[in-house]
């Protein structure tokens, strides 16, 4: 892995190694995809201040976030399907963040269940909770969630209807992937991944499969997904959530400071500025802008989580200048998941670390604890 020195690097070899249906599901947003660009484009307007003659001799990366403490300030995202990238591949991601020390965020869509990866793991991981109608499915969620001792819940809020991904309908994604033509030529033209996935049982929503009734199969699980985000979404469900679990509770999809004075008001411990990727409101303001515009508004004993479009370092450095505590992201490590299994994942933690650190160094600063408005132009 020596010639692998960017993220950009592991992209293109999980684009070689996965069938098309799986990358485009990775690389995509929704509709014109235009959110998703400008997610990673708007970082490019905001500039880091260079300064010199400091003593830059050592460095902290480490951070307090909802009172525990993580080796380095960023951590993952969640995201459905990680298991369909490599086998197991949410349990592979949640090794790599704990032998780092950083938080992982599992999702209600992943291939691997919160008990399987609560059973290969030790260090308490979060878990993400998606609006549904089927209110004992959530209430039951919400309890394996803390049965497996899970850190804190992250309940989506911006997804109460599923925007079109066009790549997705043409590519007739599903998990396991059904036997259509298209999906069978897309298939065979990858036999790595074949084999590899033959090692593993895992290859459909192991959180939803077996945990609701008459939901037993691949069809059945397609339909009730189908029909389960819920429209009526409104602001008592999430206090309804807060009185079902006891610990650290952060709403994600927030973008808009009426959402933010919403918010501020309810029981909570962190929002993440979100727009979902770019895989939502195609045309909304990019993740990185929705910061600068809200890093004021949220009140002080909420704490401001940032996701979208971060691919380096120095992302991860101008998104902390500009108030958030803590960076998450999810392209990346699924990209490195795709690549090389763990030490893929590894790889992106490894190369984030080396960004990150020469980055705070060059900008003057020795802690990214210090890091605020004036360390940007």
């Amino acid at each position: 892995m020596k010639k692998i020195l960017e993220i950009n690097d592991l992209k293109m070899i999980a684009k070689k190694n996965l069938p098309k249906m799986f990358y485009d599901y990775v690389d995509s947003g929704s509709y014109t995809e235009s959110t998703y660009r400008d997610n990673e484009n708007d970082f490019n307007k905001i500039k880091i201040r260079q300064r010199v003659g400091r003593d830059i001799s050592s460095s902290k990366l480490e951070k307090t976030i909802l009172g525990k403490k993580y080796k380095l300030p960023f951590g993952f995202s969640p995201c459905g399907m990680g298991g369909m990238l490599y086998p197991d591949g949410e349990i592979l991601v949640a090794k790599a963040c704990e032998e780092n020390n950083i938080p992982y965020i599992l999702s209600t869509m992943s291939i691997c269940s919160i008990e399987q990866v609560a059973k290969e793991t030790n260090n308490p991981f979060w878990f993400q909770l998606y609006v549904m109608k089927d209110k004992n499915f959530v209430e039951n969620i919400i309890k394996r969630a803390s049965d497996a001792k899970c850190y804190a819940l992250v309940l989506t809020l911006d997804l109460p209807i599923l925007a079109q991904r066009h790549k997705d309908i043409r590519n007739e994604l599903s998990a396991p992937p059904r036997l259509t033509l298209n999906n069978i030529l897309q298939i065979i033209q990858k036999p790595k991944w074949c084999f590899k996935m033959l090692s593993t049982s895992n290859r459909s929503f192991g959180n939803i499969l077996g945990h609701v009734k008459g939901v037993d199969d691949l069809s059945s699980i397609v339909k009730w997904t189908d029909g389960q985000f819920d429209a009526g979404l409104s602001w008592d469900y999430v206090k309804w959530i807060r009185r079902l679990w006891k610990g650290p509770l952060i709403l994600k999809g927030i973008l808009d400071e009426g959402d933010v004075k919403i918010a501020n008001n309810l029981d909570i411990q962190g929002i993440i500025i979100s727009n979902h990727g770019g895989r939502q409101l195609d045309g909304t303001l990019s993740s990185i802008m929705a910061l600068k515009n809200l890093k004021n508004k949220v009140n002080s004993n909420i704490e401001i989580f940032f996701d979208g479009g971060v691919r380096s370092g120095k992302d991860i450095v101008k998104a902390l200048s500009l108030g958030a505590k803590g960076i998450f992201m999810g392209r990346p490590y699924l990209y490195g998941l795709g690549a090389f299994g763990q030490k893929g994942v590894e790889k992106v933690i490894e190369i984030l670390i080396k960004e990150l650190n020469t980055t705070l160094l060059l900008a003057g600063e020795t802690d990214v604890n210090n890091l605020d408005q004036d360390n940007l132009y």
